[in-house]
C-alpha cells in the first residue's frame, strides 16, 4: 500500500512539474513577444503605434489549452499555394495532422511546412499552425491567429494555444500574411494567447 501511494505522489509531482514548466514557457514566450514588439528593428508595429506600445493583451494562461495531440505524418503531401492577404502565394504542404480533445470537442488540425523556410538551416524543423476559432472578431483578430511548432520525434506533438499570436498584418497593412485554411477552423472559443 505504501508503494502505491508513493507512486501516486510521484505521478502528481511529475504532473505539477510539467504544468508549471509549461506555464513558465508560455509566460516567457509572451514576455519575449512584447520585447520584440518594442524593438524598433523587429517590431511589426507602425512607428506611431510602437511609440505608444506598452504590451500586447493576452488571455490569462490556461492549462486547458495546452494539449499533447496525436500526430500523424502526412503521406505523399502535395505542395500548394497558400492564400495570403495580398497577391503573394507562398508554397506550403501539409506536414502532418494533429488530433486532440478540449472540453469533449474533438479537434483535427493540419500542420504545415513552408517550402522556402525548410531550406534554411535555422528553420528546418519549423512547422506552422494557422487557425481560426469562435473568438475571431469577438476578442481576437478577425483573420485568425498563428502558432509556431517544431517537427516532433514521435506520434505526439505539444500544442500550446497560450502562445498563439496575431499575424503581422493585424498591426500594419504593409505585411502579407497567410490566411488560415478553412480546414483549420475550430468550432469553439480558444480563449488563450494574444487578443485583438
Amino acid at each position: 500500500m505504501k508503494s502505491f501511494f508513493t507512486g501516486i505522489v510521484a505521478i502528481l509531482c511529475c504532473l505539477f512539474s510539467f504544468s508549471q514548466s509549461q506555464q513558465e514557457s508560455a509566460l516567457e514566450f509572451q514576455n519575449a513577444l512584447n520585447e520584440k514588439y518594442k524593438d524598433s528593428l523587429e517590431s511589426p508595429l507602425t512607428e506611431a503605434d510602437r511609440q505608444n506600445f506598452e504590451g500586447l493583451d493576452f488571455y490569462p494562461i490556461d492549462e486547458k489549452f495546452i494539449v499533447e495531440a496525436d500526430f500523424e505524418r502526412a503521406d505523399d503531401a502535395v505542395p500548394f499555394k497558400m492564400k495570403t492577404t495580398t497577391n503573394r502565394l507562398p508554397t506550403y504542404e501539409v506536414y502532418g495532422v494533429a488530433t486532440f480533445i478540449i472540453d469533449d470537442i474533438k479537434i483535427k488540425l493540419n500542420i504545415y511546412q513552408n517550402h522556402s523556410l525548410r531550406d534554411k538551416e535555422e528553420y528546418q524543423s519549423y512547422l506552422f499552425l494557422p487557425f481560426t476559432d469562435l473568438t475571431n472578431g469577438d476578442g481576437t483578430y478577425t483573420g485568425g491567429r498563428f502558432l509556431d511548432l517544431e517537427i516532433p520525434n514521435g506520434d505526439k506533438i505539444l500544442i500550446d494555444f497560450n502562445k498563439a499570436y496575431n499575424p503581422y498584418c493585424a498591426y500594419n497593412y504593409k505585411y502579407s500574411c497567410p490566411i488560415p485554411p478553412k480546414e483549420n477552423d475550430i468550432d469553439m472559443k480558444i480563449t488563450a494567447g494574444v487578443k485583438h
